[in-house]
């Protein structure tokens, strides 16, 4: 499954129509029966009252008096407590309004957030009928949050917190409870003997800047423009105006070279005898672009006769990944931006002539599998009864790669891919719940933009951490799993500058994990199946940085190379009992390039605790990469069975 990954401007209907408030509950919803509360900590608790009522919260024995603020919002801050209960928390106003909140424990509360492969349940994944019989743990609660858009933060959250068991893990979401957050919170539970609060905030498909605050934002170069486009957009929606037109072609025009003239590189007489061939259907990767991600055109030529010419038709191009503009003979015929969604567009009588005829499709793709996706079969012109096939040869020239244009708009509708709308929607209503730490499984949809999320990873973290008020806490990060076709050349990056950024954010920012995963993935899943072991590398990181336990948590890290003749010798952190090849035999994965930067397959050796790698192709080596691909075959693993991490040693840019 793959959703459009870098979209702006999406702003709901409802903006535009008055807000009619209801009053708020006295107590927050967060604060319902079976909620774990935070140990060892100040933990706030809160609700709304009149202005100025007085509020009584009685808790494990301790009673705090408040008054609510002119807004109507009081807060108190109860403990620190140890772990334990079940407990009773009430609460009452002097004029005899009160709230209860039943069986609630004291123990560590984890946020754990993403994309698609966070939300996805545990109905999915292996073995899963065994697993969600066995989810009986009395000590271990689920809180789901509901999908929501908000253009500014909210407040409340509809749900409750429910107790693990085989309904309760099953009954809730796209498979039931986030299967990476139950493994992890199952596996911290079962070694710690201490509640564990899961609070699940995810959502499919969705970009990491979605899910970051305004005010963090506008810190980055990068989302500047974004954020101020946003804010006129929305005043316009709620003026009555809807700008996405004139604000697509004003994006079409800055970002695409094809784009900027007049029709361009649509034009039915554009010379594009120096455009490249590509078969079609099938995903440009394969077909000549590699690991491309962006804009690409493609024009057709097909000849008709004077029977054909002047009638109604139907043009057919199957799925087009992610968005297409259509144009035949220089007249736009149509346009989507759904990546699994067939075109089918209707061609009015008189635009087809006799003799040649052009299609030009303008495509722009923003991670993993790009252009015609569909079966030959799904590719024709239909004129009356007669079908033209055109499956087969078309010419392409790429354009503009994703990670050098600015976000896109997109239509008015409810795609969570707009800046800040997720962090408005599905984070601010938690803030500031008492926190252990997050997990997070995200980047897929930042994919063709690595060296920006560099910056943005470590943004969302930071504005995290400062919102809940509970420190630097532990901020435990998926690595990517591999995914696609297998690697076949030394270095075909993808996914790999993407990883790239995870694991530096790993290093450069205090009390960050990260659980590699690149030996589970699945080749045609984006969804793999195996959660069971990242939920387990997780609650090592966990253990390790969270709770201080002398463990290794990690596997191999590079650290440094060094030139020894014609070979590089690699030293690496993380390698408790030394260094395997998992599997026995060689080791696999390695490549190395001289300082013209050609990259040729390596010989690899174990030595002590460092690889030893050379290449006669290379007698001179400058740089090592290891598992730069996709996809890719690698088989580095310490003592402890932890895959090393994607790494390279240069910092050349693509």
């Amino acid at each position: 499954m793959k959703r459009s990954a870098i979209v702006l401007f999406v702003l709901l209907l409802l903006v535009a129509l008055p807000v009619v408030s209801s009053p708020k509950p006295l107590l927050h919803p967060l604060f319902s029966d079976h909620a774990v509360i935070q140990r060892n900590i100040e933990a706030p608790v809160w609700g709304w009252a009149d202005p100025g009522g007085a509020v009584t919260v009685e808790f494990a024995g301790k009673t705090v008096r408040t008054r609510a603020a002119a807004d109507g919002k009081w807060l108190v801050r109860l403990g620190p407590f140890s772990a334990g209960g079940p407990y009773t928390l009430t609460v009452r106003t002097n004029d005899g309004n009160s709230a209860t909140a039943k069986d609630v424990l004291i123990g560590d509360v984890w946020i754990c957030s993403g994309q698609s492969n966070m939300e996805m349940g545990i109905k999915l994944v292996r073995n899963a009928e065994e697993e969600i019989a066995n989810a009986r743990y009395s000590g271990l609660r689920l809180f789901t949050v509901p999908k929501k858009i908000a253009l500014e933060p909210v407040d409340l959250v509809e749900a409750t917190w429910e107790k693990c068991t085989p309904e309760t893990v099953a009954e809730d979401g796209w498979g039931g409870f986030s299967a990476v957050a139950y493994f992890f919170g199952r596996d911290l539970y079962k070694t710690l003997k201490t509640p564990i609060g899961l609070i699940h905030t995810s959502w499919g498909g969705t970009i990491a800047e979605a899910w970051t605050s305004g005010k963090a934002l506008s810190k980055l170069d990068d989302f500047r423009d974004a954020l101020a486009s946003l804010k006129e957009a929305t005043a316009a929606l709620r003026s009555g105006k809807d700008k996405f037109e004139e604000l697509m072609d004003r994006w079409w025009r800055k970002n695409d070279p094809g784009s900027r003239n007049g029709l361009g590189w649509a034009d039915p007489s554009l010379d594009d005898s120096a455009w490249k061939k590509m078969n079609l259907p099938g995903p440009w990767e394969e077909g000549g672009l590699g690991a491309f991600d962006g804009i690409v055109w493609f024009r057709k030529k097909i000849r008709l006769t004077e029977s054909e010419a002047g009638a109604k038709a139907l043009l057919s191009l199957g799925a087009i990944d992610d968005r297409d503009t259509t144009w035949l003979n220089g007249v736009k015929v149509g346009a989507l931006n759904i990546w699994n969604a067939p075109r089918r567009y209707r061609i009015p009588a008189g635009l087809l002539k006799a003799g040649v005829n052009v299609i030009a499709v303008r495509a722009v793709d923003t991670g993993g599998p790009g252009g015609f996706t569909s079966k030959p079969e799904k590719l024709f012109l239909k004129i009356g009864n007669k079908t033209i096939p055109l499956a087969g040869e078309w010419l392409y020239r790429a354009s503009t790669p994703i990670a050098e244009t600015t976000p896109p708009p997109e239509r008015i509708g409810k795609s969570p891919n707009v800046p800040t709308v997720l962090f408005n929607g599905m984070i601010a209503p938690l803030i500031p719940y008492a926190v252990k730490g997050a997990i997070w499984y995200q980047g897929e949809s930042n994919a063709g933009r690595p060296y920006q999320y560099r910056k943005l990873l470590p943004t969302l973290i930071t504005d995290w951490r400062g919102r809940f008020g509970v420190g630097e806490f532990p901020f435990l990060v998926v690595q990517l799993a591999n995914f696609m076709a297998r690697q076949k050349e030394p270095v075909e990056p993808g996914w790999a500058y993407l990883r790239e950024a995870q694991l530096l954010t790993a290093l450069r920012l205090r009390n960050v994990g990260l659980a590699v995963t690149i030996d589970i993935g699945e080749a045609r899943d984006i969804h793999p199946k195996n959660k069971q072991d990242v939920g387990r590398r997780l609650a090592l990181a966990a253990l390790a940085l969270a709770y201080g336990r002398d463990l290794e948590y990690s596997g191999p890290i590079y650290k440094k190379m060094q030139v020894e003749g014609n070979k590089i010798r690699l030293f690496f952190d993380h390698v408790d009992g030394g260094l395997v090849a998992r599997g026995g035999g060689k080791l696999k994965g390695f490549a190395v390039a001289g300082k013209d930067r050609k990259f040729f397959w390596a010989d690899a050796e174990i030595d002590g605790r460092t690889v030893v790698v050379s290449s006669p192709e290379v007698p001179e080596p400058a740089a090592v990469r290891y598992a730069w691909a996709n996809n890719p075959v690698c088989n580095l693993y310490n003592e402890v069975g932890l895959p090393a991490s994607p790494f390279r040693t240069d910092d050349w840019k693509p």
